[in-house]
């Protein structure tokens, strides 16, 4: 099993590292030149030398990927030139050293993801800090949504097998696949947020944490939650009940179950005992990459609700041009996706030991 986790962290790593060379090549080449998209209406020849000077945008674009990699990577390697990109500013790196070769001090630091062109020199890190938390909150909402409903149904309809019930549900999942997130988001927020809103007593738009009217800080508002993890959760909800009935009519059609049934077992006991562990290997998987998606995806959902997340603050990024931010958003969301298939790789591994094996 060791050696198992260990070639799957390192297929990771390969992987984060594609990612992170794509990213920067995208970012980089294609926009065009930094300097001006941050400067804007105020840029001068003076100002634009002061800002590719601070930033490295002045150098080839293989040392600034050389730069950009070691800014990412935990041990980084840094001048003692204060004129130099790579010096250890506190404020900057905030970074510890660890020794000093020659011109060159080797620091342990966390990933450094640069500074938004738009606010004021705020670090990425910052930005993405205050928002993922409530795109997470959303995220895993909707998949607990997804996971319990979509187990349940796929039972029920399994217990109705070919009965006007199955095929009700079914008819519902297929809808539910084939809407896209952004139509379900202005259908719901249209539907229980202003013409029921009476009855629900629910917000078109509204994000987890809302200002006190009364200037006493922030409170939060779980309400504003409701509707957009339910419908971020319907795509998945609709492929985990599919996939559960799917499965589950498979493994019940095993002698092991027959063998059960004989001895006089009720469907549910079977289920509970023998049926569901063996099912759910292919909803787990499922899962996975539908939450890693779901930190992806959330973007539109996000914006139509107003939902102060990370998905929110990438399309606001896009309409400033504020690459930082964007680059930083999209390598955060895509080692999360990493590291989300790693863990349910293990998971995988442990329900089924034969893959482990492999």
């Amino acid at each position: 099993m060791a050696g198992y986790i260990l070639k799957k962290i390192g297929y990771a790593l390969l992987t984060l590292f594609g990612v992170v060379t794509v990213i920067f090549l995208l970012f980089t080449i294609l926009p065009g030149d930094p300097a001006r998209m941050m400067l804007g209406q105020n840029e001068n020849a003076e100002q634009l030398a002061i800002v590719k000077k601070k930033y490295g945008f002045d150098k080839p674009v293989s040392l600034q990927y050389v730069y950009y990699l070691n800014d990412l990577s935990p041990i980084s390697f840094h001048s003692t030139d204060t004129e130099e990109y790579t010096f250890l500013s506190e404020e900057k790196y905030s970074a510890t050293p660890l020794f000093t070769i020659s011109e060159t001090t080797v620091a342990l630091k966390w990933p450094y993801l640069r500074e938004s062109f738009q606010k004021n020199g705020k670090q990425v890190t910052a930005v993405i800090a205050e928002t993922l938390p409530n795109t997470f909150v959303l995220a895993v909402s909707a998949i607990v949504i997804a996971m319990l409903l979509g187990v349940f149904l796929g039972i029920i309809s399994v217990l109705f097998k070919d009965g006007w019930i199955d095929k009700l549900i079914q008819l519902v999942s297929t809808l539910g696949m084939s809407v896209p997130s952004f139509f379900s988001a202005i259908i719901f927020a249209w539907l229980f947020g202003y013409v029921l809103h009476e009855y629900t007593n629910l917000n078109m738009t509204g994000s987890l944490y809302e200002v006190d009217d009364f200037g006493e800080g922030s409170y939060i508002q779980w309400k504003n939650l409701i509707l957009p993890a339910i419908v971020l959760g319907i795509r998945p909800l609709a492929v985990v009940t599919q996939l559960m009935r799917n499965s589950l009519l498979e493994v019940l059609n095993q002698d092991y179950i027959r063998t059960a049934k004989a001895k006089g077992l009720s469907f549910w006991t079977i289920i509970r005992r023998h049926a569901l562990k063996n099912s759910l290997n292919p909803v787990v998987t499922a899962i996975s990459g539908w939450f890693a998606s779901m930190l992806a995806g959330a973007v539109f959902v996000e914006y139509i609700f107003g939902w102060n997340g990370l998905g929110k603050e990438i399309v606001d990024a896009l309409n400033t041009l504020d690459l930082p931010i964007i680059m930083g958003a999209v390598l955060v969301i895509a080692t999360l996706f990493i590291v989300i298939n790693i863990f349910v790789d293990v998971i995988y591994g442990w329900l089924d030991p034969k893959i482990s094996k492999q």
